[in-house]
């Protein structure tokens, strides 16, 4: 299965491309952020990707189109410019988001791991965490 981290990664893709903008949102839209499940993105995005897919969909279609296609068409080319810009946001933000994660998570498992740097334990054999990241 496909993370969310990966289908904003391959929207963002979609945008760079050489194609009109709309016809690269609707591309982005279909093949990569119609997937995403909003509960897999970090809290910080959710309310900002909500606005990005109503957007992408609030419009009633005509015959022979999808709602999707219909909202895209209707919008203005600064209006897709700003969704497009909201995408490439959304991405940044969930990219800076799991790197502080990950940081974080390298921080834990270096504490208990078996290279313990020199002078960070303390009496009862606990770490100074301070003492720690101050030295990174």
């Amino acid at each position: 299965m496909i993370s969310a981290w990966e289908s904003l990664h391959f929207a963002t893709l979609e945008l760079v491309r050489s194609t009109p903008i709309k016809q690269r949102l609707i591309c982005a839209y279909r093949r990569h952020l119609v997937t995403i499940p909003e509960d897999q993105l970090p809290s910080e995005v959710r309310d900002s990707f909500s606005r990005l897919m109503d957007s992408m969909q609030g419009v009633q279609p005509l015959r022979g189109e999808d709602a999707v296609t219909a909202s895209v068409r209707k919008m203005s080319n600064q209006e897709a410019d700003d969704c497009a810009a909201l995408i490439v946001d959304i991405f940044g933000i969930t990219c800076k988001l799991l790197l502080s994660a990950a940081r974080a998570s390298a921080a834990v498992v270096q504490l208990h791991g078996a290279d313990r740097e020199p002078g960070l334990e303390r009496d009862s054999g606990e770490f100074d965490v301070p003492a720690l990241i101050a030295t990174h």
